[in-house]
């Protein structure tokens, strides 16, 4: 009788999109149409509607040559409860924390969201020099370290289908506009495993980010540190934050089970990557 009565107030179409995201593991992190409608049991045309409302929604993209669908960050949004069952931000704290300390700057961790950086931990230094953001704030990937730093280690063509229908955003005079030099730039971060900017979001703000990878090998978060250059000596990102970010980056991925080759900053080279 109970069972009955909870049926009557299910909602179906509901519980058959949350099946479908359930559907996407590290196993199978794409998956196509009949592929979906296999899994569920059912018919194509089932699935095909709550598809398109997935992907209308942002919680699921389609490959537009091989049409078959990936989960984007953007379910995190439902409550972050991917992240608080991984206590990941919870486990990066005390590591941004004593970062922060030593270096007296801000510290803080990110994820992408299509063409935007989500902030989904942060290691605030106070006074007038602090550059400090809230978590969940958004901003422009291509225009600050950590958001070139995620777009680095994502598919060539999947940055091309981003920033095809979104330019690149000029936010000052040393914001990178031109695709071509923007992707070159991309490969050089990936190459060296750290991205700096210098002033390309807002004038006289330097960042530095490194990656966080998972077991896989694959990037999972940014971790970035931000100084302002009326507060910090010239050379504070390359010589003091970058080696001390990259040590706490290389610790982070070890504790992911990560087990590839760890980041150095003994190939740093001057110029903006």
């Amino acid at each position: 009788m109970a069972s009955k009565e909870n049926e009557k107030y299910s909602a179906n179409s509901l519980v058959r999109g949350l099946e479908i995201i359930k559907l996407f593991n590290e196993e199978q992190p794409s998956l196509s149409l009949s592929e979906i409608a296999k899994h569920l049991g059912v018919s194509r045309t089932v699935p095909y509607r709550l598809l398109f409302t997935l992907e209308n929604m942002g919680y699921l993209s389609q490959d537009k040559n091989t049409k078959r669908y990936n989960l984007t960050p953007k379910v995190l949004e439902l409550g972050f409860s991917y992240l608080n069952s991984l206590k990941f931000p919870e486990i990066v704290q005390p590591y941004m924390e004593a970062l922060r300390d030593e270096i007296g700057a801000s510290c803080h961790l990110s994820i992408l969201d299509g063409t935007e950086v989500v902030y989904v931990g942060s290691a605030p230094i106070r006074g007038v020099s602090a550059v400090n953001v809230n978590i969940g704030l958004r901003l422009p990937a291509h225009a600050i370290a950590n958001g070139k730093l995620l777009l680095a280690y994502q598919p060539k063509e999947t940055v091309m289908q981003m920033f095809h229908v979104s330019s690149l955003t000029p936010y000052t005079d040393k914001t990178l506009t031109m695709p071509s030099e923007f992707q070159k730039q991309l490969d050089s971060i990936k190459k060296h495993g750290y991205a700096l900017t210098n002033g390309e979001f807002h004038p006289g703000i330097n960042s530095v980010a490194a990656p966080i990878f998972d077991r896989t090998g694959k990037v999972i978060a940014a971790l970035n540190v931000v100084a302002t250059e009326s507060t910090y000596h010239e050379d504070f990102i390359d010589k003091v934050a970058l080696p001390k970010l990259l040590e706490v980056s290389n610790l982070l991925s070890d504790y992911m089970g990560y087990t590839g080759a760890r980041l150095t900053s003994k190939n740093f080279i001057s110029e903006d990557i």
